[in-house]
């Protein structure tokens, strides 16, 4: 049997996502269709009857036969939905609807979802909303875009085309090609851009056409479910609800699920199960208020469909995790594997704390891609342990000696064990705010480092002794020289070329006034105690600065982007001179 399609709805705060669906369900209630529309927990079905009568002629031009028995919008929209519609190796979503307010363009959670849905390889189509806000838009009672397009002036359709032309050229800056949803020649190679207005209706015909074409051409193989089999969804999320206690939101994408069912899921120490005691949706067109009012019983549900679940034990449950029906088989290891898989860690890298094991694996995923590595994964609020770990990495590499908490509480001994220690503890509730913290730690943090290295490291650096320059023999000899490469500083040991120690660099000038460094290209006065002019050191003779082989570990390794390529060779050099002279 065909399942109808789960579709997200993703977008930057503000930009119309919550209207947008909204919109959809005030359509599809307008339609008059028998049964309208259902709304579940987290989600709402559009009947595919609906969805005809809103678009029927569109999609019969398209050439689509459709099978598909309706539309499943999932009602929470942002990253945190997203996230949490997981599956072992992918999504749970077959689809998602990318909405950009034309007004602003993209914007810092625009560029995060697109990141979001490119790790998860879920295909989208980007809704441009608002364009009623277009000069001299003129609304018309129409929900198709094209009639009302062609009731605008020349100038308004002109600025419609300048808008979709600047959201091509943005999406194509992100790796995408994309055209006006009318102008595709292969929605396999090109993302669809459908204009519409979230506040008028506008465009939401087109908008259903497209997502109904697509998941009925493209994604009809996924969507095929065995709808008697054990249920498997993804919970959505944990609440309390009065009069019901604990219960889990569901996002059922196979199989079926009864009252009495036994179902089993991730939690914090392992696998928990529960028995299911009622299965619950809003009741229709209904407000969703968190009392058991405003829900109603049904003795089963199939797939694809939104369900609020009661019962025993569902107190540890995550959101995020796997959700199966318990059979005669055994059941707990897909489930293990698959939170085996979420929390697996590296021996070095940041401790990471989130809400739910959606987010967990997502900002895993984005950390990871960032080039960065995470030593502890866990679920819930930040404590004393997870300072405490994060201390644990200052040795092996400081960047790594760091908390990030998404989502979640701080204990106040964790905060003073952060303050006490120095471990920083990078906390938001916006995903790529949390990131784009922990990049600039790093870099203040690496600057910080580098800055460190260049005041305790010896470089690498050539110089010559100038003629007729010596103006003291001894104790100490001063005289000058010509630095050809890289840099010299007080305190640094110098070496002649058979690796002979020269001896220290007591003191530099440079027309009278006392230098601490000098670099390639200039002349300066140099002054040692342990040499004498005319014997250890001579006119026109080659000195080298003497790079300790730790120095030069460090500077081949974590320090190399100190050194610029002529100095990389003279660090082969000298270190080539000191193994002669070993």
């Amino acid at each position: 049997m065909i399942r109808q399609p789960i579709i997200v709805v993703m977008g930057h705060v503000d930009h119309g996502k919550t209207s947008l669906l909204d919109r959809i369900r005030s359509t599809a209630v307008a339609a008059k269709e028998a049964g309208g529309i259902t709304q579940h927990i987290g989600a709402s079905e559009v009947p595919i009857g609906v969805v005809e009568k809103v678009c029927g002629p569109m999609l019969k031009n398209m050439g689509v036969k459709i099978t598909i028995p309706g539309l499943l919008f999932i009602d929470t929209p942002g990253h945190e939905a997203f996230t949490n519609l997981r599956k072992r190796g992918g999504s749970v979503a077959d689809l998602a609807i990318l909405v950009v307010d034309v007004s602003k363009g993209f914007e810092p959670q625009t560029i995060e979802a697109i990141t979001i849905l490119k790790e998860y390889k879920t295909p989208f189509i980007i809704a441009a909303n608002k364009i009623d806000l277009i000069t001299g838009w003129i609304p018309t009672k129409s929900k198709s875009l094209m009639e009302a397009l062609g009731k605008q002036s020349a100038s308004v359709q002109a600025a419609l085309e300048n808008t979709i032309f600047q959201l091509i050229g943005r999406i194509s800056e992100l790796g995408f090609n994309s055209e006006r949803f009318d102008r595709i020649k292969s929605f396999q190679k090109e993302l669809a851009i459908v204009p519409l207005s979230a506040k008028t209706g506008e465009g939401i015909a087109e908008l259903l056409m497209v997502i109904t074409g697509l998941s009925q051409r493209y994604l009809e193989m996924r969507l095929n479910i065995e709808v008697k089999g054990p249920g498997k969804g993804t919970i959505l999320e944990k609440k309390e609800v009065r009069g019901l206690g604990t219960t889990i939101d569901v996002i059922l994408y196979d199989g079926s699920l009864n009252t009495n069912d036994t179902i089993a899921f991730a939690t914090a120490s392992g696998v928990g199960t529960a028995k299911i005691k009622a299965l619950l949706k809003t009741k229709p067109l209904q407000e969703i208020r968190e009392s058991s009012s405003a829900f109603g019983n049904v003795e089963s549900v199939s797939a694809a469909s939104g369900v609020k679940i009661s019962g025993t034990g569902l107190e540890d449950a995550l959101p995020g995790s796997p959700v199966v029906q318990v059979t005669s088989g055994d059941y707990s290891d897909d489930i293990k594997a698959e939170v085996s898989s979420i929390f697996k860690a590296d021996k070095e890298g940041v401790v990471l704390k989130t809400d739910s094991m959606g987010s967990l694996e997502a900002l895993s995923r984005l950390i990871e891609s960032a080039g960065f590595r995470i030593s502890k994964k866990g679920i819930g609020m930040v404590t004393r342990r997870d300072v405490v770990d994060a201390f644990s990495q200052l040795a092996s590499n400081p960047v790594y000696a760091t908390v990030i908490a998404f989502n979640v509480p701080i204990e106040e001994d964790a905060k003073e064990a952060s303050y006490d220690s120095g471990i920083k503890i990078i906390s938001s509730d916006i995903i790529y705010k949390i990131l784009d913290d922990y990049k600039l730690f790093v870099e203040e943090k690496q600057r910080s480092t580098l800055s460190k290295a260049e005041n305790r490291i010896v470089f690498p650096a050539e110089l010559v002794v100038l003629p007729n320059s010596c103006f003291r023999v001894s104790h100490p000899a001063i005289f000058g020289v010509d630095v050809m490469a890289g840099r010299i500083k007080t305190g640094w040991v110098l070496m002649n070329d058979t690796g002979a120690v020269v001896g220290k660099i007591r003191g530099i000038q440079s027309e009278k006034a006392p230098r601490e460094s000098a670099k390639k290209g200039e002349s300066v006065a140099i002054s040692m105690d342990e040499p004498t002019f005319g014997r250890q050191v001579r006119e026109k003779q080659i000195l080298y600065t003497r790079v300790t082989d730790e120095d030069e570990r460090l500077l081949r390794g974590e320090f190399s982007k100190l050194l610029n390529d002529e100095e990389v060779d003279l660090l082969k050099a000298i270190s080539n001179i000191k193994k002669a002279a070993r």
